[in-house]
């Protein structure tokens, strides 16, 4: 019964803890924008994000590489704490990393290109 209690315990405070991907796009605006990776996330990711030192293919900071496209959509796609991170939602590293937050054109940019299946 301890055990049964503890595991119910434990589900609880993992699903209050986790966010999914459609809580940070649900509110993109993405009229008229259909973001692709080569036409305008690309760029963002590589000045943000994936360069030396941080979540570039040689350093993967925290295990992380956004380095090309293949990396880029299976980090953002599947795993939401990356768009919690640049939206600076509490419980989450704040990204860029000590860096000024992105603006809110380029954070709405890059919900709409995951609310849209992170299309290359």
């Amino acid at each position: 019964m301890h055990l049964q209690k503890t595991f119910i315990i434990a589900a609880i405070a993992i699903i209050s803890c986790t966010s999914s991907v459609e809580d940070f796009t649900a509110d993109a605006n993405c009229t008229g924008i259909t973001p692709t990776y080569n036409a305008q996330v690309s760029v963002i990711i590589n000045n943000s994000c994936a360069f030396s030192g941080c979540h570039n293919n040689a350093t993967k900071k925290e295990g992380i590489s956004l380095e090309g496209y293949t990396n880029a959509k299976s980090q953002f796609l599947d795993n939401s704490k990356n768009l919690a991170s640049i939206h600076h939602a509490s419980g989450v590293e704040k990204m860029p990393y000590k860096g000024t937050k992105l603006d809110d054109a380029t954070i709405n940019l890059l919900d709409c290109w995951v609310k849209n299946g992170c299309p290359e």
